[in-house]
């Protein structure tokens, strides 16, 4: 999904009437669609430039409220700023790092993007924002030093502002259990409870046990950290891994392959079906369960349209180690390439400190870092923003020693070979302990 704004002022420094709901001249507005579907607005108005005119390109993915949100705080600040434009783009995940790596490869890379915990592969196109902050450009103060290091480089470089804290979590439908004859998840439920689970679902109702997984971090980075106490798939540096037994890895697989024969878990072609949380599985009441981030709970309640719940991922034992803490869920860089990185840094704080932009925001992306912004969005939170709230808590109690950082460092290329080891389990072409081994030995390569 797609949508780029050109919004044009040829005369800026009188405010819209139109916009803004203020008295003032009027301005004439006309709309062009390009031959690619480009919407391109034009605006025009009376009075005199109030500076040089600043173009900025913004870029990033996820659901349509959050792009309606985000598109609405870009108009927020257009209107504060009117020698400012903010063209922007919005996809889906994989449409959107598709994007990116051809806008690396012709080093144009838009001025403010989205990242997450795969920043390194990108790191050589991000402008290090520590500077920003010293000059005061990039306002902190409101935030504390750990959440700041949750979006930093092994070198202690700000690479990034998180716009937002999660969790990972498994959401899952309670009438569905009810109907199953099941008892809701506890919160020490383990691997053995959930796929016991998916099959009496799928044996007394005819629907996936659950959705997709994201069976890179459930399956291999969480499930190695779940195996022991300060366990890790990646080492603390991020250049290279600290874990080699393929046992855990290979004992996950065997699950999701029982799953998948047994018609509980969609296969790849299913999966492939799923382009966005609006049509994920258990939104269409086509499983009871599903995978979810912490800061994905509100977009999947409202478009289920009925009460969802979340659990926290099952451990492979009930006394055992949880495996994962809150983390950073994305994050606002800026491109190295940018010629507006001071204009940049400056739309960045305004995303990240402004309370009404925030209050629009409505902490869709995840828990906000900045304590004031936190405490106005908590306070207006409905129902399903309450859920986020409460169970990025829950988690943030768990005790720290039952509970590993997720190294910022899995590869993009090992998250794809775990996917396609993952199919070729599903489909009986690898059994579960050689796509383990294979998935161990190709990361090992990576660091070679």
């Amino acid at each position: 999904m797609k949508m780029k704004r050109a919004l044009a002022w040829l005369l800026a420094g009188t405010m819209v009437a139109g916009l803004t709901g203020c008295g003032g001249s009027s301005d004439s507005k006309s709309t062009e669609v390009s031959k690619d579907g480009t919407r391109e607005e034009t605006q025009a108005g009376s009075g005199e430039a109030s500076g040089d005119q600043i173009t900025l390109r913004m870029a990033w993915w996820g659901s349509q409220s959050r792009h309606d949100a985000t598109n609405k705080v870009i108009e927020m600040y257009e209107e504060q700023n009117p020698n400012v434009k903010i063209e922007a783009e919005f996809y889906d995940f994989d449409s959107y790092f598709t994007k990116l790596d051809t806008l690396v490869a012709a080093d144009d890379v838009w001025d403010i993007f989205q990242l997450g915990g795969n920043f390194p592969k990108y790191e050589n196109n991000i402008e290090m924002l520590g500077s920003y902050i010293d000059n005061g450009t990039i306002d902190v103060k409101d935030t504390t030093e750990s959440f700041l290091k949750t979006t930093q480089n092994n070198n202690g470089d700000q690479v990034g502002i998180s716009i937002g804290t999660n969790t990972y979590g498994i959401a899952y439908d309670p009438a569905v259990f009810e109907e199953a004859g099941l008892t809701e998840p506890s919160d020490d439920w383990t691997w053995e409870e959930w796929k016991q689970d998916c099959l009496t679902i799928t044996e007394k109702l005819g629907i996936f046990g659950t959705s997709k997984m994201d069976n890179f971090i459930a399956g291999v980075t969480q499930r190695v950290s779940q195996t022991e106490k300060d366990a890790n798939f990646f080492n603390k540096e991020g250049n290279g891994l600290a874990w080699s037994d393929a046992k855990p890895m290979a004992d996950y697989l065997s699950m999701i392959k029982e799953l998948t024969d047994a018609g509980s878990y969609p296969d790849a072609g299913a999966i492939k079906e799923i382009k966005d949380i609006e049509n994920d599985y258990l939104v269409t009441g086509d499983a009871g369960m599903t995978w979810v981030a912490s800061n994905q709970i509100n977009s999947i309640i409202n478009a289920a349209g009925r009460e969802i719940k979340i659990a926290p991922v099952p451990r492979i034992t009930k006394d055992g180690a949880y495996g994962m803490i809150v983390q950073s869920s994305q994050m606002l860089s800026i491109s190295k390439n940018s010629k507006q990185k001071e204009e940049a840094a400056k739309f960045v704080n305004y995303f990240v400190n402004d309370l009404e932009a925030n209050k629009v925001l409505n902490g869709e992306r995840g828990v906000p870092i900045m304590s004031k912004v936190r405490e106005e969005v908590k306070a207006q939170a409905d129902d399903a923003n309450k859920v986020i709230y409460d169970f990025v808590d829950k988690i943030g109690k768990f005790p720290l020693e039952d509970s590993n950082v997720i190294s910022p460092e899995p590869k993009t290329e090992i998250e794809d070979q775990d996917k396609l080891l993952v199919e070729k389990v599903q489909y009986g072409e690898l059994t579960p302990e050689e796509a383990a081994q294979k998935l161990v030995e190709f990361a090992q390569s990576k660091f070679n």
